[in-house]
């Protein structure tokens, strides 16, 4: 099942690129027939920010995708890529919908997190902004080995690092990604849902404002 869904065999053949750290770009990685459910049955999402999916009401076909990533296969193929064992390590996953004026400063991921995987289903993109950025540094956004368009069931993966830097320019309007995330341990996995949680609760009382992101850090803004 995972296999049609996603592309475990193009993903295994695909070379891990180590500049400016190790990361993995794969277009169509989520099939296209999978990617046409996923979006039929993607979640409602008016606001900014990452959702964690016990917020959020959806379909079979974004489900299917759910049951996908937390599977056994998916789980190894990663072990397999990245040369880590992930076996005891908890997960955690949000989608967003929007993207807004404070979405993509550079910025790494939380110390927290081991593996960072973003799926961008968008079904196209014709937008400048918005493309992930691979950067060198912190300092200069133009500065980017690789730049990715937030479409086509494209997967960037990458092991996080003080210096695995990203971000993209600035984009206002829909914007679908989810996130998935190996943590470190069951605290980090509960800090992580509970921050989500508190900012749907938040985003959800003061009702839609997708040109803003009330929190002054988003830990998952790609």
């Amino acid at each position: 099942m995972v296999n049609d869904i996603l592309d475990l065999a193009a993903f295994r053949a695909a070379p891990l690129v180590r500049d400016p750290y190790e990361h993995l770009i794969l277009p169509r990685f989520v099939k296209p027939e999978a990617l046409s459910r996923l979006n039929a049955d993607y979640p409602h999402i008016e606001q900014t920010g990452s959702f964690p999916l016990d917020s959020l009401k959806f379909g079979p076909g974004f489900r299917e995708l759910v049951d996908a990533l937390e599977s056994a296969e998916f789980r190894k193929a990663f072990e397999e890529k990245f040369g880590a064992d992930l076996s005891n390590r908890p997960t955690t996953i949000t989608a967003r919908g929007r993207c807004g004026a404070r979405d993509g400063n550079i910025h790494c991921d939380s110390a927290s997190k081991i593996i960072t995987v973003l799926l961008y289903v968008n079904p196209e993109w014709d937008d400048s902004g918005g493309r992930l950025r691979v950067l060198r540094s912190r300092e200069n956004i133009e500065d980017f080995v690789a730049e990715v368009p937030p479409s086509g069931g494209t997967l960037v993966a990458f092991l996080r690092s003080d210096h695995s830097w990203h971000g993209h320019l600035p984009f206002h309007g829909e914007r679908r990604v989810i996130q998935f995330n190996w943590v470190n341990d069951t605290s980090n996995q509960r800090l992580a849902i509970f921050r989500h949680r508190l900012s749907a609760s938040v985003k959800h009382l003061f009702g839609a404002r997708p040109s803003r992101d009330p929190q002054p850090e988003d830990p998952a803004r790609m």
